[in-house]
């Protein structure tokens, strides 16, 4: 079975409504995870952490969804 990598990251956005991020230097990233269940719960627990700022957001990324740029892109790919 493929690996599934999930990035766990955050940080406070400059505008609550939007997925900018305040200061790039500061992202928390908080890992990365064999699977999106563990992600998710690692997720979670940086949420609610952080729940009295409403600027924080943490996001949870599909590395396994990333591809090798050196290999030609499906027709579906290039689509998105």
């Amino acid at each position: 079975m493929a690996q599934r990598l999930h990035l766990v990251f955050g940080g406070e956005l400059i505008d609550p409504t939007k997925t900018a991020f305040k200061d790039v230097d500061d992202i928390h990233v908080v890992g990365i995870f064999p699977n999106y269940e563990s992600a998710y719960n690692a997720w979670q627990a940086e949420a609610q952490r952080t729940v009295d700022n409403a600027h924080m957001r943490y996001f949870i990324a599909h590395l396994h969804r990333l591809r090798d740029e050196g290999v030609p892109a499906s027709s579906t790919e290039e689509l998105g």
